[in-house]
């Protein structure tokens, strides 16, 4: 299938540069087309960005310009960006104009570019909202809302700003609510948003079948060194690399630069400019390796990472999958190293069911470890369900209303993340 198929406007797919559609986009361009609420399951990578912005486009080329026709609410600002770049690359041969709006910034030039006009705003809710109440932009033309990435939305404590934000926008819409997880306050706000819409779902949330995964077991004061022998020892492009804190995050990458890699950190603590920089630098080359929390890196589209590794365990098994979606996309391989100290075995055991199976344990030749036996260290064999009930049926509580088509993908076997 090619995206002529969709019969969207000619200069709308004149911008497009993919060969074909990939799963979530086959799926939801055509409901979106055909006007209808979408409720859409995927996570990051998977393509949802042109999945709605596409005929978004197709529906303001074909429309009448008149005030801000779509807004995109997006949790961080390296995701509004991006989805504000894919709209200029998608849009490029269009007269469709579209603005970012996001905090860490000077409000100056958004307001400018509010003043010359837009069709669509990319928004995050908090700087969203001064806008709204400096009285600087007008709603009521709003013909399509996007939630992305909803879930990350409210664990970041948007809820309320979203909430208000709705009181702005005109009731009578076009709703796209994506989302990676669902959970009971994710579905209490798509149900009470959403009009008679179609769910689209494109595997239930598992690791890549690209992704190798490696699990190096050592003690919690052992990590760095064994993380510079690591970097060392393996041949590697693009390395993102993911601890829990944006203290460890800073100081890991002065440590690893110190060491003689091109590397960067990737935390909340830094400014706008700061952070546009980490991920320019990253994305350009001018980095080999990028030290990144998960609110950081949330919404990074960086093409080419060879490497995840995680210094530190994440907490969920959602936030295991989202941080390894980085690597192996678009069919290419990718790495997973996750450097596990004996805290984790509880989390290590879950993701071993959300994977499938029990990850390689392995031990890193030459390297001094001192009294402590990798071996020894979580060799309990995973449990036989390859994945829990949230990961089988992500929304299979949550009532659909009458006459809503759904449309699915599941699989027998899930798929061993980007927002």
């Amino acid at each position: 299938m090619s995206f002529e198929h969709f019969s969207l406007h000619p200069h709308v797919v004149s911008g497009v540069e993919y060969q074909a559609p990939t799963p979530i986009q086959e799926q939801a361009i055509p409901v979106v087309l055909a006007r209808r609420d979408v409720l859409g399951l995927a996570q990051t990578g998977t393509g949802k960005t042109a999945a709605f912005m596409l005929p978004i486009l197709d529906r303001l080329v074909r429309g009448q310009p008149g005030g801000i026709r779509a807004l995109i609410l997006a949790p961080t600002r390296e995701l509004a960006e991006q989805i504000h770049q894919a709209t200029i690359a998608f849009g490029r041969h269009t007269k469709v104009r579209s603005v970012a709006i996001y905090g860490g910034v000077s409000k100056r030039p958004q307001l400018a570019a509010l003043r010359r006009g837009a069709d669509i705003v990319i928004a995050c809710p908090g700087r969203l909202l001064d806008h709204i109440d400096d009285g600087a932009i007008d709603l009521l033309h709003v013909e399509v809302l996007v939630l992305d990435e909803a879930d990350r939305m409210c664990d970041m404590g948007f809820l309320p700003d979203i909430r208000r934000i709705l009181r702005h926008v005109p009731a009578r819409r076009q709703t796209l609510f994506f989302c990676a997880t669902m959970p009971n306050d994710i579905r209490g706000l798509a149900q009470s948003i959403l009009r008679d819409p179609t769910t689209v779902q494109v595997d239930p949330i598992a690791p890549a079948k690209t992704v190798s995964h490696a699990l190096y077991p050592v003690p919690e004061t052992q990590k760095t060194n064994l993380l510079l022998a690591l970097l060392k020892r393996t041949a590697t492009g693009r390395v993102l690399i993911f601890t829990r804190t944006k203290h460890r995050a800073r100081n890991l990458a002065l440590i690893l630069a110190k060491a003689g890699h091109r590397a960067a950190a990737l935390q909340g603590n830094m400014s706008q400019v700061q952070r546009q920089a980490a991920i320019d630098g990253f994305r350009g080359r001018r980095y080999d390796i990028l030290v990144a929390t998960d609110v950081a890196a949330r919404g990074i589209d960086v093409t080419g990472i060879t490497h995840v590794i995680n210094v530190d365990v994440p907490n969920t098994v959602d936030a295991y999958t989202h941080r390894i979606g980085r690597t192996g996309r678009a069919d290419q391989v990718g790495e997973a190293f996750t450097l596990a100290s004996p805290a984790d075995g509880l989390m290590i055991r879950d993701i071993d069911r959300a994977v499938g199976a029990r990850i390689e344990r392995r031990r890193l030749a030459d390297f001094d470890y001192g009294t402590f036996e990798p071996e020894t260290q979580f060799a309990t064999r995973a449990p036989a369900a390859a994945l829990p009930r949230s990961f089988r049926q992500p929304i299979a509580t949550a009532p659909r209303p009458s006459g809503a088509l759904y449309v699915s993908r599941h699989r027998a076997v899930p798929r061993a993340h980007g927002a």
